[in-house]
């Protein structure tokens, strides 16, 4: 038991022996409902946010050169059906692509390159600390036995802790593949999932340079999105649209009349694949 003790609190295994402490603290708080096994600031598998992901759309100003940019004016104002908080996810409101607040998208970035991705990074570091810290304690204890000691004992501790980083990154690798199927991708929301939904025109015309209409995400919420026609159709305020398109380089969609014979509003996508 003695033995044991010294080779737990020996170099270079006390190093990983203080992280497997906190990872064991960790998930104890996670089985009493005290943590998320996922971690803070987790969104599922996600390598990066798509910078004009939306599940609420902020509202855009019309570009410059609109000739009716000063009738839009007056709608720049958010909506109260606009949480303030969206505004992150306007491109150029200084949350850099692929970073969340947390600062995910870094952290994401470095595990990505590790070929570590796929799986919560609470588990991908749990998986490291663990490996590390039995592989240092096994060749510890081959050390002990072999009698090395003095300065080649403090050589072989350096490559053995070398050693135990490396280990675990390659068990950590192996170990990591299996268990990606139980972390299924999640895509980031974006804008062309309002494709195929019915919206709510909320400019006095559309026209192939400037419209607003308002659309109504699956989860009940609403958004003002940017729309354009092409064409000649007469849009009105409060008439229903389809958005058959998206146009990313303008950051608008591409809307046809639709007429409800039911009359009823719209609340959803069609039935059906989209208008394309």
């Amino acid at each position: 038991m003695g033995e044991f003790t010294g080779v737990v609190l020996g170099f270079p295994t006390v190093l990983f022996g203080g992280a497997l402490l906190v990872v064991v603290a960790y998930w104890g708080l996670v089985l009493v409902g005290g943590a998320d096994a996922h971690g803070p600031g987790h969104h599922g598998h996600v390598a990066s946010h798509d910078a004009s992901g939306v599940h609420h759309a902020a509202v855009h100003h019309a570009p410059a050169h609109d000739a009716h940019a000063p009738h839009a004016a007056a709608l720049h104002a958010p909506s109260h059906d606009v949480p303030a908080h969206d505004a992150a996810a306007h491109p150029g409101s200084g949350t850099e692509s692929g970073q969340d607040a947390h600062g995910g998208g870094s952290r994401g970035s470095l595990i990505a390159a590790a070929g570590l991705d796929g799986v919560p990074v609470t588990v991908v570091v749990s998986l490291l600390v663990t490996f590390a810290w039995c592989l240092s304690l096994v060749g510890s204890t081959a050390l002990n036995g072999a009698g090395v000691h003095g300065a080649p004992r403090a050589a072989a501790d350096l490559a053995l802790l070398a050693a135990a980083l490396v280990g675990s990154w390659s068990l950590t690798w192996l170990a990591v593949r299996p268990l990606r199927h139980l972390f299924p991708e999640q895509r980031p929301p974006s804008r062309e999932d309002f494709v195929g939904q019915l919206c709510v025109v909320r400019t006095g015309s559309v026209t192939r340079r400037f419209g607003q209409a308002e659309v109504t995400s699956p989860d009940g919420s609403t958004a003002v999105v940017q729309v354009r026609q092409d064409g000649d159709d007469a849009f009105a305020a409060g008439s229903t649209a389809l958005l058959y398109a998206y146009e990313p380089q303008g950051e608008f969609f591409w809307v046809a009349p639709f007429d409800d014979p039911l009359g009823t509003p719209p609340t959803g996508p069609l039935d059906g694949p989209a208008v394309t």
